[in-house]
């Protein structure tokens, strides 16, 4: 396979099977927005909570859609996001976003996860640069300003993880039931990162560039284990990891999102010191591969790989490892990339009822109790990777030596 070949198929799935998914069979045409669940047979329970994670990414990934590809059905569906975002999740009185609203959008969950708001804002930047809508980055700007003002650590550096709804302290501040009850993780870090990376694409001012700068200082201080490459996944609010989890699928991703926010506050010192990290964390993510040539879902220190995987870390990894092989020009990076395509298009994409499976098994047979559509199963792997790969081969003439 060639770059160009795989770039084409690329542009075909996002275009004939992730984005028409999501058009096709998710819109809650009665109580608006999008449904909150779907089954991996189609099933729509119409009753089921919505959560802020996957409406915010539904309007980051129609958003993006519309402003790579100039359709204006994907402007249309990242508008209906953005409205239905904006009536429903934003917290008018206290500021910030809900965790959880019902069907009909009354708020049930309505504690403040700093993850949450961190793709508000970035759902709201990027559906500001493809509709111009004032209100959406004045959004963005007052959820990234309540977040400095609450959640930044003034003492020790880096952002909380999450509070009650007006902003008093919480007991349980995990993102989920696969995380540790710690004051701070990586996964909030990354995409808080993430999110006001694309905050400055529309915000270029110093105060953000700073933010900016003093987050990839934290990753490279304390998040990144600057002997193995892996992310520290949990640490206490002193930095101190309480976890020896791995995640391979955040590794990838992290050192293309680190090095993706260095280049975008132009700062040459720190994008070399990115550029060897990122090196280094994509290395120590390829220790996950399979042998069908997928990821392994983590690493667990008391009982090894777990042997299922899941369907963002591979769409990860081929961005992650085309990063790789942009900066240093080595073949293993692009093989790596390759195999993970070959390992979607074989075993996670689902040919019958379209969009990805969530998971598949040690043996690499769907899981069909995940859903299609969830609170966590959303387009913004896959249909990033798509955008990502489409962008870097086209812009940068990248090629097989």
């Amino acid at each position: 396979m060639k770059l160009t070949d795989l770039r084409e198929e690329l542009k075909d799935e996002l275009e004939h099977n992730i984005l028409p998914f999501w058009t096709k069979y998710t819109f809650d045409n009665v109580n608006g927005g999008f449904y909150g669940r779907i089954s991996n047979d189609l099933v729509v329970d119409i009753t089921a909570h919505k959560g802020s994670i996957l409406n915010a990414r539904i309007l980051w990934t129609f958003s993006a859609a519309f402003n790579s590809l100039k359709d204006p059905d994907f402007l249309h569906t990242a508008t209906r996001a953005y409205e239905y975002f904006q009536k429903y999740f934003v917290d008018h009185e206290f500021g910030g976003v809900y965790w959880m609203v019902d069907y009909s959008g009354k708020p049930i969950e309505t504690r403040k996860q700093i993850y949450a708001l961190a793709f508000a804002i970035y759902g709201l930047s990027e559906y500001y640069k493809a509709s111009g809508n004032e209100e959406s980055l004045n959004t963005a700007l007052e959820i990234y300003k309540i977040i400095e003002k609450n959640a930044f650590d003034q003492e020790n550096n880096g952002y909380f993880e999450a509070y009650q709804r007006d902003w008093s302290p919480v007991e349980d501040q995990r993102l989920s039931d696969k995380d540790m009850n710690v004051e701070k993780s990586m996964n909030t870090h990354l995409h808080v990162l993430e999110a006001y990376s694309t905050l400055y694409e529309v915000w270029k001012t110093e105060e953000l560039r700073l933010k900016i700068e003093n987050l990839i200082g934290i990753f490279l201080k304390y998040i990144v284990n600057n002997e193995t490459g892996h992310f520290n996944m949990f640490m206490e609010k002193d930095w101190k990891v309480v976890s020896g989890k791995l995640s391979y699928g955040h590794d990838v991703e992290g050192g293309w999102l680190l090095l993706e926010a260095a280049e975008k506050i132009n700062n040459p010192a720190l994008l070399e010191k990115v550029k060897a990290v990122a090196i280094k964390m994509t290395d120590a993510s390829l220790l996950g591969i399979d042998p069908l040539g997928g990821y392994y879902a983590d690493y667990i220190p008391e009982t090894g790989n777990e042997t299922d995987r899941e369907w963002w870390t591979m769409a990860e990894g081929i961005v992650g490892c085309l990063n790789a092989y942009e900066i240093s020009n080595e073949q293993k990076y692009l093989d790596a990339a390759f195999g993970f395509w070959d390992f979607l298009k074989t075993y996670q994409i689902d040919w019958h009822f379209g969009e990805w499976y969530y998971r598949v098994d040690e043996h690499a047979k769907p899981i069909l109790s995940y859903d299609k559509v969830g609170p966590w199963k959303c387009p913004y792997h896959n249909a990033r990777m798509c955008l990502e790969v489409m962008h870097r081969v086209k812009e940068y003439a990248i090629s097989t030596p």
